[in-house]
């Protein structure tokens, strides 16, 4: 049996491992992975507006993974729509990037349970096999961590090299066409960011339960037996 400081550290290993796969699940669901201010460039050319008039054609947009949705300011009032990345918009996206950051994320719940439930062992009992102990653990969430890491890493690529806003700004936009001025990692992405942090605490957490403290020895007390002590 595991003593009461490592049951504790592999408790609350499992517990960090169970909430990184809660985040990437709402990561994945939630479509507020990047915000951005967009500029209708057609509407704003036609008028030849200027500085000040410009507010008129400048809208918003957000997307996550799956779905998102835009305002666009044309200068005839702002025009909500909502929009989804299966099955059509993925085409004019880079759809292998696109599809490697969801399988990324989704290894990396599969491996943020087992690391839950390799905690949850090592918290209970000792392992016979290797693997099944702190070097399992120490595999499982370098696997959960490392590919949300390369999930964001590809995300920001998708993002800042494939100009992945500016296409789904213009996404079946036929007349007029659409300019990024801003934009912005929001809550998600950041969320992620945290998922993988979590799994970097847990294998700080796995290096302290292998750390052996040294036991305090009380010194015992001699007992002198006397012939007294004998008749008594």
């Amino acid at each position: 049996m595991p003593g009461c400081f490592k049951k504790t550290l592999f408790a609350l290993a499992s517990l960090i491992s169970f909430v990184s796969f809660i985040l990437i699940v709402v990561a994945m669901g939630t479509p507020k992975w990047m915000t951005g201010k967009i500029l209708c460039k057609t509407g704003a050319d036609l008028v030849n507006a200027t500085d000040p008039e410009l507010v008129k054609f400048i809208g918003e947009i957000y997307y996550g993974l799956f779905r998102g949705g835009k305002i666009r300011q044309c200068g005839l009032g702002g025009r909500r729509s909502k929009f989804t990345i299966f099955p059509h918009m993925v085409k004019k996206l880079n759809t292998g990037l696109h599809v490697m950051i969801i399988m990324f994320l989704c290894v990396a719940i599969f491996f943020s349970l087992v690391s839950f439930g390799f905690c949850i062992l090592n918290a209970i009992k000792v392992p016979y096999r290797a693997i099944k102990g702190p070097a399992g653990v120490c595999l499982w969430n370098f696997l959960a961590g490392g590919f949300v890491v390369l999930a964001v890493t590809s995300f920001m690529a998708a993002v800042k090299l494939h100009h992945l806003t500016e296409r789904i700004a213009n996404f079946r936009e036929n007349i007029f066409q659409f300019i990024i001025l801003e934009e912005h990692f929001e809550d998600c992405f950041w969320i992620c960011v945290a998922s993988a942090t979590a799994h970097a605490v847990n294998l700080l957490l796995i290096a302290i339960s292998g750390i052996h403290f040294p036991k305090i020895k009380t010194k015992t007390e001699e007992v002198n037996v006397t012939a007294e002590d004998i008749m008594y």
